[in-house]
């Protein structure tokens, strides 16, 4: 059976790919299948580094010109020494080989932990994968994927390979590990016959990327370094390690010190046969040895260890902010950037978005507080919100943005963490921060439907009953502000809804510019009432309902570093 390029499998439908794979859609590949499958292709895995062995990485310490000049000294040192007799300690050989020695331990240890502390991240990752094998969903370890495998696809998991979609539900990846688009992408399982780049392959998932909402299902294509990710991480082994402007100046240092002190050592020497004469071997001997002690007390001892000394400090200092650097020399070449060119949102920042502000009828309100942990107040011009009338507006906008919600914030070892949609995850955050909680929301509120968001739309929708009063059910919409306003008559405010002017239309979006200019991510927030039976037919679940809504607010967030 010959395999379909992977490149290209998003051009063809569903079909024509499950057969070029020889798997079904419904039962995915058998467990003796998928076991040959593995033997053929390797496990499902980035290729590692070939381990250095610890005395290469301990001999590469020494590795430089000015290195080996101290050494020769050294050696001179003891030859002279040892031609002399050995009548004392050899105190400066000896100092230059601690200097040296010194030098190599320290450089070896500091990247001994690097290295310690990047094994441990690797060991963080996500290890398991759902998939369909012998017509049943199981959990299998991420590795033993092979081409042809059909993986389940939830809100919150962690991509384990390459894929073509076979279907999909209202589902978004957040690609920015590879692609470093900030928003999600949304994802369908129609074929793209044009050529496309990655980032526009709606219907295709890759490994390292995560599910932000919604589910699907998608027929591995690629595994291992095959994927998209092992072609990046195959470029970085690839890749030419130059020395940095520090190796390279102290290279050229050690090649012109070299050169002067043999140029030293040749002056004296020819001076004083010149000079004085040689009149026997032993005075040869002497003017020999004088000549070679001046060029060795010309080399700078200590230059490498003050070097090391330096560049360990700076590795120290970046460590307790949280980057981790492999090669001592890095922190040169760090030091020595002028620009840096980044991705943003997941590299520089964390992909974890937080409520700073929401605006209501009433006023302004800042959140404290960052990341995923629900802990921070709710402050008014710096003073902890005190106004009832406020804090009722704050909390129905927080409570709808709550239930239009897909997200889950869940505590894991002690860690805060989402899963889904980042930014929804940022509403749920909020909302535990004004006090609401998701057992109380959910008794009160159970979702009864939804209209997924769109990217034409630009809205998203729940329907939920309202245990409190039965006689309605309640719509509570986001999406963006400008849109959603198009989609309102009135105005949430404390003393309830009232007539959206076009004077507070065009106010309520200047609100929204001046947070759009603050680097702030915007929503808008609404709400509406329907009749208990208003979806008596499932076909009035669509977007119709989101019309006649009220505004209850602007929300700003935004991706802490």
């Amino acid at each position: 059976m010959a395999h379909p390029d992977p490149a290209t499998a998003y051009q063809r439908p569903t079909e024509a790919v499950l057969a070029e794979l020889g798997s079904d859609a419904t039962q995915g590949l058998t467990t003796a299948e998928a076991r040959r499958r593995l033997v053929q292709h390797g496990p499902n895995m980035l290729q590692a580094e070939v381990p250095t062995p610890a005395w290469r990485r301990f001999l590469a310490q020494f590795q430089n010109v000015l290195i080996g000049l101290l050494l020769i000294a050294a050696a001179i040192s003891l030859a002279l020494w040892a031609y002399e007799g050995a009548r004392s300690v050899p105190y400066e050989a000896l100092v230059i080989i601690a200097i040296v020695l010194f030098n190599g331990v320290l450089g070896y240890v500091q990247e001994a932990r690097a290295d310690r502390s990047v094994a441990a991240l690797r060991a963080m990752s996500a290890a398991e994968a759902s998939v369909l094998r012998d017509g049943q969903l199981q959990r299998v370890p991420a590795s033993d994927l092979v081409p042809g495998d059909s993986i389940q696809i939830e809100a919150g998991d962690t991509i384990p390979a390459d894929g073509r979609l076979t279907y999909a539900i209202a589902l978004q990846v957040a690609e920015a590990s590879l692609t470093g688009e900030s928003l999600p992408v949304a994802k369908d399982s129609d074929p793209l016959p044009q050529e496309l780049a990655i980032g526009d392959r709606s219907n295709s998932v890759f490994s390292g990327t995560t599910a932000s909402y919604g589910r699907g299902r998608a027929v591995v294509t690629a595994t291992g370094m095959q994927t998209e990710m092992g072609k990046i991480a195959g470029l970085l082994h690839q890749a030419r390690r130059d020395p940095t402007p520090l190796q390279q100046e102290l290279d050229r240092t050690g090649k012109l010190l070299g050169l002067i002190v043999v140029g030293i050592a040749a002056v004296m020497i020819a001076t004083i046969v010149v000079v004085d004469g040689i009149r026997d071997l032993s005075g040869l001997v002497d003017v020999l040895i004088l000549g070679v002690a001046l060029a060795v007390a010309a080399v700078p001892e200590g230059l490498p260890a003050v070097v090391t000394a330096v560049l360990s400090l700076g590795m120290l200092r970046m460590a307790r902010q949280g980057a981790i650097i492999r090669k001592l020399p890095a922190v040169e070449t760090l030091g020595s950037a002028s620009v840096i060119a980044s991705d943003k949102t997941g590299t520089l920042t964390k992909n974890e978005m937080t409520v700073r502000t929401i605006m209501t009828a009433g006023g302004r309100v800042e959140l404290h507080g960052t990341g995923y942990a629900p802990e921070g107040e709710l402050r008014q011009r710096d003073h902890v919100l005190r106004d009832d009338a406020l804090r009722a507006e704050v909390t129905a906008l927080l409570r709808a943005a709550d239930r239009a919600n897909n997200a889950v914030l869940q505590e894991h070892d002690g860690r805060w963490v989402i899963q889904g949609d980042p930014t929804e995850g940022a509403l749920i955050v909020a909302a535990r921060k004004a006090g609401l909680t998701d057992a109380a929301l959910d008794a009160r509120f159970p979702r009864v439907g939804e209209v997924p968001f769109s990217a034409e739309r630009k809205l998203m929708s729940t329907v939920h009953t309202d245990t409190e009063r039965p006689e309605r059910l309640l719509v509570f919409t986001k999406g963006a502000p400008g849109i959603l306003l198009g989609r309102c008559q009135e105005e949430w405010t404390a003393d309830g809804p009232h007539r959206l002017s076009e004077e507070r239309r065009a106010h309520i979006l200047v609100a929204n510019a001046e947070l759009a200019d603050a680097a702030l991510r915007t929503l808008g927030i609404a709400f509406r009432t329907l009749p208990p039976d208003a979806l008596a037919n499932p076909a009035a679940l669509n977007e119709q309902i989101e019309q006649q809504l009220v505004f209850l607010g602007l929300v700003g967030m935004s991706d802490p570093p």
